[in-house]
């Protein structure tokens, strides 16, 4: 949900120009717009406010030369006596069966043995990659073992096969090129970094057709992340989900967005601004734009027509508020 992959080429276009050496990416999410500053020789900042999303920012764009060897593979499979049982008990015939419940208890406790926060990074990243594959539609917003099973092969493999492959897959993607890269795991206001020459912003859109709630799509892999320790972390039991409680932020919500964008200018007016932002979104066009301006930026916008797609259901993929002009604010 909300990625920019396919929106990676019309990013760095608009980029290139610009001029940087540093980068923040104020919301980094999946990391691809962050990776993808590190590919063309930029030091990156990452930060997401969501832990998950900052173990795949760690492991992919602040690493630049760990990855997960074979004794590091056989150390997280091993049987671990000491394991705890929280998700065999507290999400009993939910997401997965109870032996690949059994499979994430033990696997999370053998993180912690690992030598370096780089690697532990790759792990958790590799392990919450192997749930949302091995999930139909990839979301935790209902229950069930079987719902939406429309026979692909990544429902065919167990989770430790996908987290095999997924380990692969993040070792392949260690590089380093030349740059310090950092992650943060902070809200966006809270994050106190040196002012950075080009700040990317993507923040979670505000629609009137529908939510922008990443927690609640992902509160497995989120809680996962943490092993559900953490102050901000509360299960609501009373849900059949067993969903997180939602972090406070002042992007989700219509009556407090315009000033979080405000704040936000405020914050980063010394550098660049480059923003992703979507045509059926809260503010308009016009008006963050306007906000730009107020704080002293010239501002200019490019445009891409664009689907968004979520999920597989018919009446969405054929929706027409699926089709959006896809903007990014350049203000400089």
């Amino acid at each position: 949900m909300g990625s920019k992959r396919e929106l990676l080429d019309f990013i760095w276009e608009t980029a290139r120009s610009l001029h940087f050496e540093t980068v923040l990416d104020a919301f980094s999410g999946s990391g691809c717009v962050g990776y993808m500053f590190k590919g063309h020789g930029k030091s990156v900042t990452a930060n997401d406010h969501l832990e998950y999303a900052y173990h795949i920012a760690n492991a992919a764009i602040a690493n630049n030369s760990e990855e997960l060897n074979d004794d590091d593979i056989a150390l997280l499979l091993s049987p671990n006596r000491h394991r705890k049982r929280f998700i065999q008990r507290t999400f009993k015939g939910l997401y997965f069966p109870d032996e690949e419940n059994g499979f994430l208890d033990n696997v999370s406790a053998n993180i912690l043995r690992l030598g370096s926060s780089y690697k532990k990074a790759l792990a958790k990243a590799a392990l919450g990659r192997a749930c949302l594959k091995r999930r139909p539609r990839g979301v935790f917003t209902y229950v069930g073992l079987n719902k939406y099973d429309d026979g692909r092969l990544d429902l065919r493999m167990s989770l430790r096969e996908h987290f095999l492959r997924a380990i692969s897959e993040y070792n392949l993607a260690v590089f380093d090129n030349g740059k310090q890269s950092y992650a943060f795991n902070e809200d966006i206001f809270e994050l106190n970094v040196p002012p950075p020459d080009l700040v990317y912003i993507d923040p979670p859109y505000v629609t009137p057709h529908s939510d922008n709630d990443y927690l609640r799509r992902y509160h497995f892999v989120e809680g996962l992340a943490s092993y559900w320790q953490g102050k901000r972390i509360e299960i609501l039991q009373h849900t059949k989900t067993r969903k997180l409680r939602k972090y406070p932020t002042s992007f989700d919500r219509r009556r407090s967005i315009h000033d979080a964008f405000d704040r936000l200018f405020g914050k980063f007016v010394g550098s660049k601004l480059l923003i992703s932002y979507s045509s059926n979104s809260i503010p308009t066009k016009e008006q963050m734009k306007s906000l730009l301006r107020n704080h002293g930026k010239e501002v200019s916008v490019e445009k891409l027509e664009h689907r968004y797609s979520f999920g597989t259901h018919n009446h969405k993929i054929k929706n027409p508020t699926n089709i959006v002009d896809e903007y990014l604010f350049v203000a400089v």
